[in-house]
């Protein structure tokens, strides 16, 4: 199907896919110039476009990367007519509409993936019926002349530093981060004379194209390489190939091309892996360098050049883009090394501006290791422990580890002795620390994991570490160290930890009685919401309105706990969550990213949870994805950790809610979603193996140092038992009462949608206004509060309320839940209501 008609057929060449719900940045990327841009991921226009004309305060274009749209035509599986966004303007159709570019949804964009996997960079046209077109190459055109500026333009005047940019096709952004680090920045033309400018740094910037075609800008770089100008020279992209050439280096096409957000990427100076994004079909031959040169970039998948530099002068070049926009902003810092590059004058060299290495890994010696499981299942805490502790065994059998075992839960896998990649001896015991002090004395392991078990072995954990019984018997805790666990489960501890990033927590007190979270409520203001410490599944949170409501609910967490925190309320807000993954090297991955469908007040446990995220633009999903690792590093995680945040729905406006430092419900839903295997890397890099030197288990050839990009949509629904219990409330909040969940994927919202309910109440359709097990409405149902509460059966009041044409709006403001999901539902009540007709 076509969302936008130019009225002219077009001829281009298909680039490899890329995976970036972030459309805005990417369709004005200049190096897309002359092809037909494939959208992966499942769902493309769900938030809008912004207001396109704006301008930032340089004069740039404030959402965009250009000027326009760069790219000939866009393909894409779904497009999303309706949109909701806080910054949205118009739809996406709309803006295409404006700027001519036409545009298909409805292709299998995964089969085109594998086609263009295999054959490479393919010709191909959008023709529409009655106006043929031939097949034009544009790689036979210079792409470079058509993106590059016409006239010299200077951004950031009056600051300091000079910094000539050469424009290949430069994105906005570089010129944003520039001018950010006090460079006055001379934007000069792609066949531009520079070589008798006077500057203090020189960067030449990506583009689209063969770097073939940019002779005169390789006869002027080779100039400047060539004289003993003292001045930085920063190569990106394609300026990376051109200072290549320019030095005498040979670039070569390659079969795949390395395209999309998630490339890992390892630093030879100090081997950090980063995640960069890249748009690439060229690369440098770093077997032939020519002397004084050596690599300073690789590629962690396919060990193609990544970036080069000189022994001895102050030159260097990146593959990828350290601007990214859309991406990830791992290596942003090297416009920080290009600063202080020219800062530092001549003779600095590259290595002396990057930034040391963190820790050094080092394999950690164990023979016997010690696994704590999560015990008898419970609300909070079921067979995600089982599938975890699984893994974990298998992990550390192919290391040659032994591997002891407790567990008092007989109805699981982790706990078969029989089988190669079973454990050497299990122990049904609880999991309480006068059990494990007995099992320690009769195993002797000198090493314990922790991150397991759930709540119950955190706990059992910090209990033992208290009482000095981990020293004195010489275990080693694997992994994250008791310490970081205390400072995620302490909410006192917790919260001065995010003070010294001066991270943006809710306000809140941590207290020890009912009188101090009272006295707590005051200084904050109702409502407020209460947690507590070292709890399972948000026992003893809650809501608490009013002084009536917080005593009560009070006095029933500190039955249960030492410690509470008394926080602002964030209801209604939007909850995202991160699965970040960090080694003891410091190498840090945000592997799956999840977006509630329920607004913050409602256990994540107890929300419908899609993955990926639908309704954040780039802007939000990094500023996000760029806090859970600062967090994270910070805590010193080592391992697997999931970090929820609650976001504004109409600002960029956020708090960090919780960092869980083990695996979890959240983890098993991001392992199934993704096919990373979370629970089985943790436990290599408990052992001190870096993240580049792990394998990717799906491929056996691929670095397990990598973000996944999904093509579909995965949705969770949880499934609540509460008809069992009389005079129980269906009501739900921020204490979880669920008892399971399902996992659906589609290739849609609605696919995976209607898969998940279904097989959460097989008794039901789906997404149907019909309660399930053959239960009727009330005949007097208030409609508005069943909306405006949470509950087990919300998502059924919905549909009644959509099959009564309540409008999308109203539903929103009832429910606080994002408009684009609600548009979603209301296309499959449509869909029910056509069929019925």
């Amino acid at each position: 199907w076509v969302f936008c008609f130019p009225f002219d057929s077009r001829s281009m060449y298909f680039s490899s896919p890329v995976s970036s719900p972030r459309y805005t940045e990417a369709l004005t990327d200049p190096s897309y110039k002359g092809q037909i841009l494939t959208l992966a991921n499942p769902i493309v226009g769900n938030g809008g476009v912004p207001d396109t004309a704006a301008l930032d305060e340089m004069g740039l274009r404030r959402f965009l990367e250009s000027d326009g749209i760069k790219v000939s035509g866009l393909v894409v599986l779904d497009y999303s007519n309706e949109y909701s966004h806080w910054q949205a303007t118009r739809s996406l159709g709309e803006w295409l509409q404006e700027e001519q570019v036409p545009a298909l949804y409805g292709i299998d964009t995964r089969m085109l993936s594998k086609l263009i996997r295999d054959k490479g960079t393919v010709l191909g046209k959008i023709e529409f019926e009655g106006q043929p077109v031939e097949f034009a190459d544009p790689n036979k055109q210079n792409l470079i002349a058509e993106v590059s500026t016409k006239e010299v333009k200077i951004y950031g005047r009056g600051n300091p530093i000079k910094v000539v940019a050469v424009d290949c096709g430069l994105k906005h952004n570089i010129i944003r981060l520039l001018v950010k680090r006090g460079a006055e920045v001379h934007l000069v033309p792609w066949d531009h004379d520079f070589t008798g400018m006077d500057y203090d740094g020189l960067i030449i910037s990506g583009g689209p194209g063969d770097p073939m075609k940019a002779q005169e800008v390789i006869q002027n770089v080779r100039k400047v390489l060539e004289s003993d100008r003292p001045e930085p020279l920063f190569g990106i992209s394609m300026g990376h190939l051109i200072t290549g050439i320019a030095a005498g280096a040979t670039s070569y096409k390659m079969q795949m091309a390395n395209r999309g957000q998630n490339q890992p990427v390892l630093n030879a100076v100090n081997g950090q892996a980063v995640i960069t994004a890249q748009n690439h079909g060229y690369a440098i031959d770093s077997s032939a360098l020519p002397p004084g040169w050596k690599p300073l970039f690789v590629n962690a998948n396919d060990q193609t050049n990544e970036g080069i530099m000189h022994e001895t002068r102050s030159i260097f070049t990146a593959q990828f883009y350290p601007d990214a926009n859309p991406g990830p902003r791992d290596t942003e810092f090297l416009f920080d090394s290009f600063i202080s590059l020219i800062k530092r004058g001549k003779g600095t060299t590259i290595p002396s501006v990057l930034p040391k290495a963190g820790v050094t890994a080092s394999r950690v010696e164990v023979s016997k290791v010690l696994i704590l499981g999560s015990g008898g299942l419970s609300i909070g805490q079921a067979g995600e422990f089982d599938y975890s502790g699984s893994q974990a065994v298998k992990a550390l059998k192919e290391e040659n580890v032994k591997i002891v075992l407790m567990n008092p839960n007989i109805a699981s896998v982790q706990t078969n002795e029989t089988g190669i990649k079973q454990a050497d001896a299990v122990y049904f015991l609880p999991i309480t620390p006068q059990f494990v002090i007995e099992v320690i004395k009769a195993e002797r392991p000198d090493g314990l994991i922790l991150g397991m078990g759930g709540q119950t072995a955190l706990n059992c954990g910090v209990e033992l570490f208290k009482q000095g019984v981990l020293q004195q018997y010489g275990v080693k805790v694997l992994g994250t160290s008791v310490e970081s666990i205390m400072a995620t489960e302490d909410r006192k501890l917790f919260s001065d930890k995010l003070t010294e990033l001066n991270e943006k927590i809710a306000p809140s007190f941590a207290v020890e009685s009912v009188e101090d979270a009272l006295k707590a409520a005051e200084k904050i203001c109702y409502p407020v919401m209460i947690r507590s410490a070292y709890a399972l599944g948000g026992l003893g949170s809650g809501l608490c309105p009013d002084k009536e409501s917080l005593l009560d609910l009070g006095t029933k967490a500190f039955a249960m706990t030492n410690q509470i925190l008394v926080e602002k309320s964030v209801v209604g807000w939007k909850e995202i969550e991160y699965e970040v993954v960090r080694d003891a090297a410091d190498n840090c991955i945000a592997v799956c990213n999840m977006e509630n469908i329920d607004a913050m007040g409602v256990h994540t446990g107890d929300s419908v949870v899609v993955a990926p995220s639908q309704t954040l633009n780039n802007e939000e999903f990094q500023m996000l994805r760029d806090r859970a690792i600062k967090v994270v590093r910070h805590l010193g995680i080592v391992g697997e950790c999931n970090i929820q945040f609650a976001l504004h729905p109409t600002s960029l406006e956020y708090y960090i809610i919780e960092v869980n430092a083990r695996l979890s419900r959240s983890s098993a839903l991001a392992s199934k979603a993704t096919g990373y295997p979370l629970a089985f890397i943790a436990a290599k890099i408990a052992l001190g193996i870096p993240l580049p030197e792990i394998k990717n288990v799906v491929t056996g050839k691929t670095s397990a140092c990598f973000e996944p990009s999904l093509d579909y949509v995965v949705t969770k629904i949880p499934r609540w038992d509460l008809d069992r219990f009389q005079h129980t409330s269906n009501r739900i909040g921020s204490s979880m009462k669920s008892v399971g969940e399902v996992m659906a994927i589609g290739r849609t919202f609605e696919e995976s949608f209607q898969k998940a309910l279904r097989m959460c109440q097989p008794s039901v359709d789906g997404f149907v206004s019909q309660l399930p097990m053959n239960k009727a409405w009330p005949a007097a149902v208030d409609l508005q509060k069943e909306l405006s509460e949470p509950s087990s059966t919300r998502i059924y009041a919905i549909a009644k309320a959509l099959d009564n044409e309540v409008p999308v709006d109203v539903i929103h403001k009832l429910t606080a839940i994002d408009k684009w999901f609600l548009y979603k539902m209301r296309s499959i009540a449509n869909m029910e209501r056509i069929l019925k007709e």
